[in-house]
């Protein structure tokens, strides 16, 4: 079952059901007027959306042409926005680029912060930046939305309270990460609003793509129209999704409707290095702090630059016949 959110001049937007070639929709409004009031009521609804959603495949209800331009995020605000760092490939550069030691609790304990929900940018919008100086990068990510999860679940208990799965661009400020970290309370100013596909989808709709609380496709970041990005959603996870939902509800309880993300998805290159360029038979970055911190090691110095307004960055994920899964993310970076 593909869900979107369709722009309505109202906060929350409309619930729609896609189908799977993304090509039209059919309206939802009649089981739940937002995904958030399905969410709330998932157990009473996901039957009769899935019957909608069977009978949208089968052009047997009344279908309209699906833009995805229209959309807003498929929750374009939430209860909760907690993102964490299943990745330690990206963690160990970051840390390695400044002659830090990656502590030996990283990879049993995740890292995970609280970030702003009130606001989600639309998968087409446009990112604002006030200042270049502020480093502005994308962050490729995939995200979960959960049903209501119980306080201290297991990590079994909490992929049963996986309903849906999307595409993220956790959007940083690079160049105000330290000043912010250095004062011991976490992102705030930093971490501007994230924008999330066109598309949240069951884990039952990826299929043999969904294992272990896991995506496993690529995740495909292009930058000003050429391949960024091409890391294994499911490769070197040092966490699955499941984990960062566990990990999340270990003192209390989440809303139906949190959003956890798995962090900035990261590859070792095939010998175990820190990764190359794809132009190099690399499988590339999903976040320009990536390559900046390769070159850092590499040559004592970042070469790269951050993103500035007119740099486009989209994001997508393909099935085995190149058709886009979730719909794509793709924005341009615009002066406020």
């Amino acid at each position: 079952m593909k869900l979107a959110t369709l722009k309505n001049n109202t906060r929350d937007g409309r619930l729609v059901v896609v189908n799977k070639a993304l090509s039209h929709y059919a309206d939802a409004g009649r089981i739940a007027p937002t995904l958030q009031v399905a969410l709330d009521n998932w157990s009473d609804v996901e039957e009769t959306l899935q019957n909608l959603s069977d009978k949208v495949e089968e052009s047997e209800v009344e279908l309209h042409v699906f833009d995805q331009s229209q959309c807003e995020s498929p929750l374009p605000r939430a209860y909760q926005w907690a993102d964490g760092s299943a990745y330690i490939n990206h963690v160990e550069l970051v840390r390695r680029a400044r002659n830090s030691e990656v502590p030996k609790s990283f990879y049993s304990d995740p890292l995970m912060y609280q970030g702003g929900s009130d606001s989600f940018l639309s998968p087409k919008d446009d990112i604002p930046l006030g200042d270049v100086k502020w480093g502005c990068d994308m962050e490729g990510e995939i995200a979960v939305v959960t049903d209501d999860v119980p306080m201290g679940v297991t990590d079994k208990e909490a992929a049963k309270h996986i309903k849906l799965v999307m595409l993220c661009n956790d959007v940083s400020l690079r160049g105000l990460i330290p000043a912010e970290l250095a004062k011991g309370f976490g992102f705030f100013q930093s971490k501007p609003p994230s924008a999330f596909s066109p598309i949240a989808l069951t884990p039952e709709e990826l299929g043999d793509f969904w294992q272990n609380s896991l995506v496993h496709r690529q995740l495909e970041v292009d930058y000003n129209g050429k391949p960024f990005g091409r890391a294994w959603a499911q490769k070197e996870a040092t966490f699955n999704l499941a984990q960062l939902v566990a990990h999340a509800a270990k003192t209390r309880p989440l809303c139906a409707g949190t959003v956890i993300g798995s962090g900035t998805v990261s590859n070792k290159d095939d010998n175990g290095g820190p990764g190359r360029k794809i132009e190099e038979g690399g499988l590339g970055y999903s976040c320009i702090a990536e390559i900046r911190m390769i070159e850092t090691i590499a040559d004592g110095a970042a070469s790269t630059s951050f993103m500035k307004p007119g740099d486009i960055v989209k994001i997508d994920m393909k099935d085995d016949d190149g058709n886009s899964i979730f719909g794509s993310i793709e924005q341009t970076v615009k002066a406020v």
